[in-house]
């Protein structure tokens, strides 16, 4: 029974101890401010919204080049135009689809 009290009173002294012994803490200084502007506008797409009957199509272009149209039709499904190669054949990505193909092959049937 000693054992225990002498036990659980040095386990509350070191949880004392560890608490009071804690280091002043600092606040973290300013970030720096961000980089002039001028040059991040040249890395943004601009981008530009037109209507042509009830689709709505948003053409990006970066550096004046088109590279992607976001086209939205009435029924509301936006599916993507995009260039990758930059040489006008267009590739048409829907905006549910990732990207990835899984296989789905028939192994075997009971």
């Amino acid at each position: 029974m000693r054992r225990l009290i002498l036990v659980l009173l040095s386990a509350v002294a070191l949880n004392v101890a560890a608490q009071t012994s804690m280091p002043k803490l600092e606040p973290i200084p300013e970030p720096p401010p961000p980089p002039a502007s001028a040059a991040n506008e040249a890395l943004e797409p601009q981008v530009t919204i037109t209507k042509r009957g009830e689709e709505k199509v948003e053409e990006f272009r970066m550096s004046g080049k088109l590279y992607m149209l976001k086209v939205t039709p009435p029924h509301g499904v936006p599916y993507y135009l995009i260039d990758n190669n930059g040489d006008g054949s267009w590739i048409r990505q829907d905006s549910r689809d990732s990207g990835l193909r899984v296989p789905m092959w028939v192994l075997g049937t009971f």
